[in-house]
């Protein structure tokens, strides 16, 4: 039975029993106590029972009143704990995998301390006196492909970051979207949670852009300075006597026309 049928049938027994009275007495002309038939009716008593009767209906009122009250607290108590039909997790983890992948695919030199100091300990260290002229070319030339490799592995995340960029607009959009719709309070929380995991996505993107044109700036130095250290050294070589430059005879023109 709900509220409203609860409220209609005591509003209809209170003025049933407010009702009768008046037809009984309607019938009845007579003084303060009269009989009719076996019927005796008492003007006092009548007023009495008047009174219970507006008595108990108002309190059949407030009691429907609180009923409703009820209702209506656990009704905003549902809504407040509904979970927000909408997920972005699936889609932000996707975007970051991604990036992950363009790091993880860094060129010769990847993103690994180890692996950093090993390179430049055999690449980029001190030139070696005793190394042959066809060592200082192959090393030369090994780390011109590093930096040139760095330049393109920082212009893919680039790439990456940039294509991440409408997957996120939509995301955000969304995400508003479900955050202004929210039916409750855990909807609405759950939507800034899913806003503020994009805005960290966002960060990570950022942050691997930042990673991939640092190292390839750093290979570029370091090719530089390296550069620099072996221009000394061939320079020393080419200047040093006994090994430096043999003269030789050379043919600019054919004699023989």
């Amino acid at each position: 039975m709900t509220i409203r049928h609860v409220r209609s049938r005591a509003v209809f027994m209170a003025t049933t029993m407010l009702a009768a009275p008046f037809a009984v007495s309607s019938m009845l002309a007579t003084p303060a106590y009269a009989q009719f038939g076996r019927i005796v009716f008492d003007p006092s008593n009548y007023a009495q029972n008047i009174l219970t009767a507006a008595r108990t209906l108002e309190q059949v009122n407030h009691q429907i009143t609180s009923l409703q009250n009820e209702a209506t607290m656990l009704m905003n108590q549902a809504r407040n704990l509904a979970s927000l039909p909408f997920s972005s997790l699936q889609q932000l983890q996707q975007n970051v995998q991604r990036t992950q992948q363009l790091l993880s695919q860094a060129q010769n030199i990847a993103f690994d301390v180890q692996r950093i100091d090993q390179a430049f300990q055999q690449e980029y260290g001190n030139v070696s006196m005793s190394a042959t002229d066809q060592q200082l070319v192959a090393d030369a030339r090994s780390r011109w492909e590093n930096t040139v490799g760095g330049l393109q592995d920082a212009m893919s995340v680039q790439a990456g970051v940039v294509g991440n960029i409408e997957a996120n607009r939509t995301q955000m959009s969304e995400l508003v979207g479900q955050s202004q719709n929210a039916t409750g309070a855990l909807q609405a929380t759950q939507a800034g949670n899913q806003l503020l995991a994009l805005q960290s996505q966002q960060l990570s993107d950022l942050v691997a852009l930042l990673a991939a044109n640092g190292r390839a700036g750093a290979l570029t130095e370091a090719e530089r300075a390296t550069a620099a250290e072996q221009g000394r050294e061939q320079r020393r070589r080419f200047l040093t006597p006994g090994s430096g430059y043999t003269p030789g005879s050379a043919q600019m023109f054919n004699n023989g026309n």
